[in-house]
């Protein structure tokens, strides 16, 4: 695979099935490199076969109204600023109606049980600021009163909020705002019987520096159909805080939640709970549910503690989050080691107040990633979009015990593109077996020994994991001549809550659990591949594998080319410039913010800087507010200091997911610019002015 032949790339997501249980409708994601941009469409697939059902350009989250007669989903126009709106369609086909025009767009929606509205996520502007044009927004000083006031994927939030708004599907209503109050507001959830709606938010009152949520419920107003202003509504705590992500109701009304109780019990395994308002307070099932599992006189009721695994996948991100309900219980996406599935909890015979946990059985498993399902509610027929290595993704159907693939997508740009094939083996270290996945490049099987080099990757996160699924950083930088390893140390997610949670506090120390791992990994390639190269090892990663990569470099000098992309690497500064920095710390090293400069010192890369000997590329992007570019800006000062051979790259008007979504024309050059960086330091080719390493 070249940098170039991201431009074939089409991958689908999102797959939601109609309630008829045979039409399936799905996004594809397709890239246009020389326009620069994504288009997305919304794809139908039925008994004749697939086919596009809107013409986009970006079309995406399509959900079909509970009796079957609508797709409702948002869209984005072609001209530059404009923002995506709900537009509702008929079930059959036809003409697409735009149902909201709001300043800021719509990030989420979901329908009312009876299909007549519809409750939508859309930021809205404060009121000094609301009746400003943009050029007087951007001209006027920030006035900053709240933290976080800027995030990675949403850039300057210190004007906005985000709000609930109930809209109509048809005729010529205007969107409802609810007021839910000054916090945040998202993830909404229809009562079954259309008088409430279940929602997430900051807790009232809640210090700034706490990363917590809280699920509330608000009385859904019956007679307002329009209004000049916020609609006051009733509303109360369904939870105390916590870390929590999604709520659903079920059939029955009954309220499932997802996430962790505590958000420092993160890294961690978040999971689904049940908010049993009948049971007894301090009642558990399937193990002790802790100090602070009741609230107001209900408590919540773990039911998937027991597996130990994360029911968020993040690697590759899983779009279908939280429950999905069938008649007897639900199925959930769950993550495993290297891989993610979707498995079924049987709720029929559950008591709340019992000793024993849901009965959970595997409905799609194997080695492969799942991005997105559905099912009916018999469970008969569940579809779902998953990848593996080899192909970026396709729709499945499983149905009277069966499987099979009903796209094929990925066929143009398999028959275009020379994707190498991946070997996975395990190696043991300190009683732990090690999971690695090797991309091998052209001509490998006969290549001689001690010729070929290796490119040594490691994941972000770091509760993230490598796995079975198409990764075309993987695949390019094989395509180029190296034989392409990654693994998932401890700290990774997928093995459960010790295995995530082994790297807290671990940092403090050069030689960390993880560390230790990722050294280890060289070592049992080269015994492995006989073809390798031992005198040519490069190494990457972005996020904690650039900053995984910078206390490695600082230890040996083994490797003869390396890249910190988007990194941690002052824990000080990070602390107040990050969009996480008010808590990661806490999370990760177990000290309160600057609470022990020495300990932030011994874990921060920077102040290690003076000892790393490789050529060492500093990869960054302007508008990264994760990882924010002044930590690039100190490692690349302190490099050049040492006398370090050192370049720093950025890349303007992107953040820190510059890599997976960033702009197709960026994400080429990045490519480019990391392939020629490693062929200059490990193969020693040519540049552009004619020097070489």
């Amino acid at each position: 695979m070249q940098p170039s032949d991201l431009d074939h790339l089409a991958v689908p997501g999102d797959p939601q099935l109609h309630p008829d249980g045979v039409r399936t409708a799905y996004v594809l994601t397709e890239v246009d490199v020389d326009d620069d941009r994504y288009v997305r469409t919304i794809h139908l697939h039925d008994r004749a076969g697939t086919r596009r059902f809107t013409h986009g350009p970006s079309d995406a989250s399509p959900r079909w109204s509970p009796d079957g007669r609508w797709l409702a989903f948002l869209r984005t126009g072609s001209e530059e600023g404009q923002k995506p709106q709900l537009h509702v369609m008929p079930a059959d086909g036809g003409e697409a109606q735009r149902r909201t025009d709001l300043p800021l767009g719509v990030s989420d929606l979901v329908w009312s049980p009876d299909s007549n509205r519809l409750v939508a996520v859309a930021a809205a502007w404060h009121a000094d600021v609301a009746e400003l044009d943009d050029d007087e927004r951007r001209r006027r000083p920030r006035r900053i009163t709240r933290l976080p006031y800027r995030t990675d994927s949403r850039g300057w939030i210190h004007d906005r909020t985000q709000r609930l708004y109930l809209v109509a599907a048809t005729g010529d209503r205007r969107p409802v705002e609810l007021d839910t109050g000054p916090r945040d507001a998202g993830s909404p959830s229809w009562h079954p019987d259309g008088t409430s709606i279940a929602y997430v938010s900051d807790p009232d009152d809640w210090p700034q520096t706490e990363p917590h949520s809280q699920v509330f419920s608000l009385t859904v107003p019956e007679a307002v159909t329009s209004a000049d202003g916020p609609v006051e509504v009733e509303r109360a705590p369904l939870t105390a805080p916590g870390m929590w992500s999604d709520v659903r109701h079920d059939a029955k009304g009954r309220v499932f939640i997802t996430g962790l109780r505590d958000p420092f019990a993160w890294p961690g395994t978040p999971g689904i709970w049940l908010l049993d308002a009948a049971a007894t307070p301090g009642d558990a099932v399937g193990g002790d549910a802790g100090d602070g599992a009741t609230w107001d006189g209900a408590r919540l009721v773990p039911l998937t503690s027991h597996l130990d695994r994360d029911v968020l996948p993040g690697s590759p991100g899983c779009v279908t989050t939280g429950p999905r309900f069938v008649h007897d219980g639900f199925l959930t996406a769950i993550e495993g080691r290297g891989s993610s599935g979707i498995v079924h909890l049987n709720l029929a015979d559950l008591d709340p107040s019992g000793p024993s946990p849901p009965v959970v059985t595997e409905v799609v498993g194997g080695p492969r990633s799942v991005t997105g399902f559905a099912a009916t509610y018999d469970a008969e027929v569940v579809v779902f979009t998953a990848t593996d290595p080899a192909p970026p993704g396709e729709l499945y159907r499983r149905e009277n015990g069966g499987e099979r693939c009903v796209t094929d997508l990925t066929h143009g740009f398999r028959a275009k593109v020379d994707l190498r094939p991946t070997q996975r083996f395990s190696f043991q270290r300190d009683g732990v077996e090690l999971d690695v996945w090797a991309v091998l490049p052209p001509g490998f099987d006969a290549a001689a020994a001690g010729t070929v080099p290796v490119l040594f990757n490691i994941h972000g996160g770091p509760t993230a994991q490598y796995g079975e699924y198409f990764f075309d950083e993987f695949q390019v930088e094989a395509g180029a001549g190296y034989l392409v390893v990654g693994t998932n140390p401890r700290g990774s997610s997928g093995r459960g809550t010790e295995g995530a949670r082994a790297v807290v506090g671990a940092w403090l120390a050069e030689n960390s659990v993880d560390t230790l791992d990722l050294e280890a990994v060289v070592d049992a390639t080269c015994a492995r591949f006989p073809q390798v190269d031992p005198e040519r090892i490069g190494i990457m990663g972005g996020s904690y594998g650039g900053y995984a990569t910078a206390r490695l470099l600082a230890r040996t000098g083994r490797y003869r080319s390396a890249i910190i992309e988007r990194g941690l690497l002052q824990w000080e500064s990070f602390a107040g410039t990050s969009d996480i920095g008010p808590f990661f710390d806490r999370m990760f090293l177990g000290q309160a913010p600057l609470a022990d400069p020495v300990a932030y010192g011994a874990a921060s890369p920077v102040r290690t800087a003076s000892r790393i000997t490789t050529p060492t590329l500093v990869l960054h992007s302007e508008a990264d507010w994760r990882c924010p570019p002044e930590q690039a800006e100190q490692l690349f000062s302190q490099l050049v200091r040492a006398g370090v051979p050192t370049e720093m790259v950025r890349f303007p008007d992107e953040g820190h997911e510059l890599s997976r979504s960033g702009k197709p024309k960026h994400r080429v050059e990045r490519f480019e610019v990391v392939l020629d960086w490693h062929a200059r330091h490990l193969l020693g080719r040519a540049t552009a002015d004619g020097s070489t390493a």
